[in-house]
């Protein structure tokens, strides 16, 4: 049976109030977010992949983003910031049955947390991490983040940010992670299939989501309302499967590469670990 709901002909319901925490609803996203969009892919995708629901786990730390775990109706922890990864890596460890997913932003995966996401990459942990980038501090003010583009306005960079933004797909890519892909919020369809793969992959996946942020990163670059920032996605966005990681840095309102570029099988850390013990085992039985 379908894990969305099926809307009965005598009441309405919302069709993924098996996936929502309906109570918790309306969430606090402004108009013109991209993270609601970001929730509805990965409802889908837990429908599609047909994975077990009582072993599925979500993990978010601080943020916009961070909000996820709150929303959705599943074992869910809220985090500090940018622990998220290193909370979810101790639950899969503590029980590599589980599903683990992290649901976060750009500020808490890859500028507080960032540490964790290399090292989680580099050991290859069981978990799929589901970045959404909106460019800045959204939640906390509008501050410069590690993926603000190169000239950009923010709260702390009034004459344009100075600071080279991080290539997320190539420091996942680098780092070791098994699957990596990005879409915009606007690509529903293929961020959706993108989830629903890597929910079935064992291994460190990243999946970059850039979502747009109508207020604080919209309104003082003059780039219009959500709807003006995904009408640019849609003009704007290059899909490239298998593009070298390399080549995917993002510029001010430049075009934006957008694609499956990693695919590939390395051993979990969970069965490095028990190939390991087995390894001694097997030498002091000698």
């Amino acid at each position: 049976m379908s894990t969305l709901k099926t809307i009965k002909s005598n009441e309405v319901a919302h069709p993924m109030e098996n996936l929502l925490r309906m109570d918790r609803i309306p969430h606090i996203w402004c108009p013109g977010c991209g993270i609601g969009t970001a929730v509805t892919a990965f409802a889908s995708a837990l429908d599609k992949s047909k994975v077990d629901l009582d072993k599925v786990c979500v993990v978010s730390g601080i943020g916009c983003t961070g909000r996820v775990a709150g929303y959705v109706k599943l074992d869910s922890f809220h985090t500090t910031h940018g622990r998220a990864i290193a909370f979810a890596t101790g639950i899969t460890l503590g029980n590599p049955d589980l599903k683990v997913v992290v649901f976060s932003g750009d500020g808490d995966l890859i500028s507080i947390g960032g540490n964790h996401f290399i090292h989680a990459a580099r050991r290859n942990v069981n978990m799929l991490v589901i970045c959404v980038n909106n460019f800045i501090y959204a939640m906390t003010g509008g501050q410069v983040a590690p993926t603000t583009p190169l000239a950009t306005y923010a709260t702390t960079s009034p004459f344009g940010c100075v600071e080279p933004p991080f290539n997320i797909p190539y420091i996942a890519d680098s780092s070791g992670a098994v699957y990596v892909a990005r879409w915009t919020a606007l690509h529903v369809r293929r961020l959706t299939n993108s989830i629903t793969e890597a929910l079935n992959k064992p291994g460190f996946s990243v999946i970059e989501v850039i979502s747009p942020c109508a207020m604080y990163y919209s309104r003082i670059n003059k780039l219009g309302d959500g709807l003006d920032m995904m009408k640019f996605y849609h003009d704007n966005s290059k899909i490239k499967h298998g593009e070298d990681t390399k080549n995917l840095d993002i510029g001010f309102q430049t075009p934006i590469t957008v694609g499956k570029f990693v695919d590939r099988e390395r051993p979990t850390y969970t069965e490095s670990y028990k190939k390991w013990l087995s390894d001694i085992k097997k030498e002091k039985t000698k």
